[in-house]
């Protein structure tokens, strides 16, 4: 029996997704887990698996063309056996379902409404003429079968003396978007905190004995540890907002900013709070990797529950970070420098951190919050207690 190839939903309200490689050809026998194509989200660009085993056969979407979820693109079929000839559309993953609701939206799987016959019209061309005003009854395509491509819709505002803008990629574009509706929607109140780090790299330069080149546990891996262990006492703080109520998450996974190509990507570790640091840096470690080279896969984007950005890296000393819906929270974390601070009553030179917790105030008040950092500060301070 075939095997429907679908364009995947990989995170909550996602509509479409871009096809911007097969990994195999048509023909080709691929085999359940393989790699089959990779697609660009909002969130990063992600490897594919094979549903199943078979021959790809029936491939429907081109590269570059972006399709709505849930569309079927190609077939896996055994030897000798013809694609089906009519499309089906996935029902929602279980997973996808549950993301969504937790945002309180159902998740998307429409098909984009068609363009009129008078004006076939690219998704991407549609977004850029609405962005520069141009009327696309007016213009002639020179796409196949008279489709109007980005090019025509620039051309169109150029000759209307409009100033056609630098073109982004969906990913920037969708963060964008994200963004600017976590920041609207969201009601934001920070929490700052500075914290004696003294103990933290003590015990990360205890770690690191033995460990070979570029193998060691980082900072960032205690810090991924301790957090998860933090919020296994404030489970509150590892909740959503659910569009009426508040929705706990069953696991604690830690969604840890990683700066891609034309923006950035949570990266999530799984069910942090039952690792060692040694797993955990070892999967960080991977995630990086594959974030680096485009590869991320699905299951490593989706199922974050609370966010750690650390640009401590880039000599920030401290910053605010937006919330990523649903969660209600995200830590933002600076650099480790020396400062002159109170040691023992008497002035004295430690490495200080500068902790900034943004929160959702529809599922955390500024009481529960604070209490929530103070304990993560208590584990920055003594990381072997809390990770013993």
């Amino acid at each position: 029996m075939a095997i429907s190839v679908v364009m995947p939903a990989l995170e909550m309200a996602q509509e479409n997704g871009k096809l911007l490689a097969w990994r195999k050809k048509e023909g080709e026998h691929v085999s359940k887990g393989e790699p089959l194509l990779e697609i660009e989200t909002d969130k990063a660009v992600v490897e594919v698996e094979s549903p199943g085993d078979g021959i790809l056969a029936g491939i429907t979407a081109e590269v570059g063309a972006v399709i709505p979820v849930g569309e079927t693109i190609a077939w896996l079929v055994a030897p000798g056996e013809p694609p089906p000839t009519k499309a089906v559309t996935a029902a929602p993953t279980a997973r996808a379902t549950s993301a969504a609701q937790a945002a309180g939206t159902a998740p998307a799987r429409q098909k984009q409404a068609a363009a009129p016959a008078a004006a076939q019209i690219s998704p991407k061309a549609r977004r850029l003429a609405k962005e520069l005003g141009v009327d696309i009854g007016q213009i002639q395509g020179t796409g196949p079968d008279g489709t109007i491509t980005s090019d025509d819709v620039k051309t169109a505002a150029s000759a209307k003396g409009a100033a056609a803008p630098e073109s982004l990629s969906q990913v920037a574009r969708l963060m964008a978007e994200r963004t600017t509706q976590s920041w609207t929607s969201v009601p934001h109140f920070y929490l700052v905190q500075s914290v004696d780090a003294g103990g933290l790299i003590n015990t990360q330069k205890k770690l690191s004995q033995g460990s070979a080149a570029g193998s060691a546990p980082t900072i960032t891996d205690l810090l991924i540890g301790l957090l998860a262990r933090a919020l296994e006492k404030h489970p509150r703080m590892n909740s959503s907002w659910a569009g009426n109520g508040i929705r706990p998450h069953a696991e604690i996974n830690i969604s840890v900013a990683m700066a891609v190509k034309d923006g950035v990507v949570g990266a999530v570790i799984p069910k942090a709070n039952k690792e060692n640091i040694a797993a955990i840096s070892v999967l960080r470690r991977e995630l990086t990797e594959r974030a680096r080279a485009g590869r991320l896969r699905p299951a490593d984007i989706t199922g974050g529950t609370f966010t750690l950005s650390n640009l401590g890296m880039y000599k920030v000393n401290a910053f605010s970070a937006i919330i990523t819906p649903p969660q209600c929270a995200v830590l933002a974390v600076g650099d480790i420098a020396d400062a002159v601070v109170p040691v023992n009553g008497k002035p004295g030179i430690r490495p200080i951190m500068t902790m900034t917790l943004s929160c959702d105030h529809r599922v955390a008040d500024g009481a529960r919050a604070a209490l929530f950092l103070n304990d993560l500060a208590e584990a920055i301070r003594e990381p072997e207690k809390w990770l013993a």
